[in-house]
């Protein structure tokens, strides 16, 4: 979104917006169903991306292996996260479970990327590892979505039609809880969290707000409606971040992002060893994560109430990670794209 309100604004090329189903964003423009199913809206898709200039895409796409762009086409790689805990790509620790030909493919997707845009050197080096590019694919202009969170006008106007949406978070603390997906979580029958105990310790002072991964299916059955809010439905997670006090957390992307407010952290760790065996860690968990990790929610409770939440961390955390997001991410990417390909007249940005 960010990228192509940038792109609006300094250029007259099409752009045209290829999703599925599962993206809640809702675009302006020419928008196209890229999935087989709806066959019209493919074909058309198919023909963007073979006619496009710039293609911008923001996670791994297999189709790309079966791509053969023109010379002056530029693929760019915004991807989904502003940093890694977990191993992915090149490094998952799954692909050794793997075919030769299914590593070969994932090979073939990374090599389309002609730039993949970061927020800090820490994560320029993990894109290195992971999908296999040099140093002249790393394009260091900042993540544009985190041009959000130096808007204090767009920010204070978020936090103000969440407040009248969720009536219980307007005079209360706010936690977040937002796990990352595991893979057996597609549809889960309970929470690791006690929402009952959670209720009975906090209930006077904090609103909980949980935020589930869009892949997981769960059907909650809320006893605490002035209490818990599920938000996994809303659009944009860094939204409901701006009127978050406290983030509980585990293994996923969503802390980098939110330590650009420099709010306390928690991190929810109960199948540490287990995951880190699966997934695999960029760095040891402890020494990496920005706040306490429990394991427990006796130990979340009581680390919330005791405010043992390393709050000097998080500024080192924000700076490694964030480097280059400082406020103008977008402009500085469209800016690079646009120097190092002049805009042929009558040609699309995709």
């Amino acid at each position: 979104m960010f990228v192509m309100k940038e792109l609006q604004k300094r250029t007259e090329d099409q752009i045209v917006i290829l999703k599925t189903a599962s993206c809640r964003v809702d675009f302006d423009g020419k928008v196209l169903n890229f999935e087989p199913r709806h066959f019209p809206d493919w074909i058309r898709s198919i023909y963007h991306l073979a006619t496009s200039q710039n293609i911008f895409i923001d996670n791994y796409f297999g189709f790309l292996a079966a791509v053969k762009f023109k010379a002056n086409v530029k693929c760019i790689q915004l991807w989904h996260a502003a940093g890694a805990i977990k191993q992915f790509g090149l490094r998952d620790p799954s692909n050794e479970s793997r075919s030769p030909h299914a590593i070969e493919r994932f090979k073939k997707v990374y090599i389309q990327f002609d730039y993949v845009v970061v927020g800090g050197e820490k994560m320029a080096d993990i894109y290195r590892q992971s999908f296999g590019i040099g140093e002249e694919n790393i394009l260091r202009t900042g993540i544009p979505r985190t041009d959000f969170f130096f808007d204090e006008h767009e920010m204070q106007v978020i936090a103000d039609t969440l407040k009248k949406k969720y009536s219980g978070i307007r005079d209360k603390k706010v936690i977040l809880y937002a796990p990352t997906y595991r893979e057996d979580d597609f549809k889960i029958t309970s929470l690791p969290l006690d929402i009952d105990y959670m209720y009975q310790e906090l209930k006077d002072e904090y609103t909980l707000l949980l935020r589930l991964h869009p892949a997981v299916r769960f059907d909650f059955a809320n006893q605490y409606p002035d209490f818990v809010y599920d938000v996994s439905d809303y659009p944009d997670v860094n939204h409901i971040l701006v009127v978050t006090d406290l983030l509980i957390s585990d293994y996923s992307s969503i802390p980098f992002e939110f330590s650009l407010l420099r709010r306390p952290m928690i991190f929810f760790a109960y199948d540490l060893e287990e995951y880190s065996k699966s997934r695999g860690f960029w760095e040891p968990y402890d020494q990496l994560v920005p706040g306490p990790i429990v394991k427990n929610t006796t130990e979340l409770v009581d680390a919330i109430q005791t405010n043992e939440l390393k709050c000097n961390e998080i500024e080192t955390f924000a700076n490694e990670w964030n480097e280059y997001s400082t406020g103008s991410a977008s402009r500085r990417l469209i800016q690079a794209i646009y120097t190092e390909t002049k805009t042929v007249e009558g040609t699309n940005s995709g």
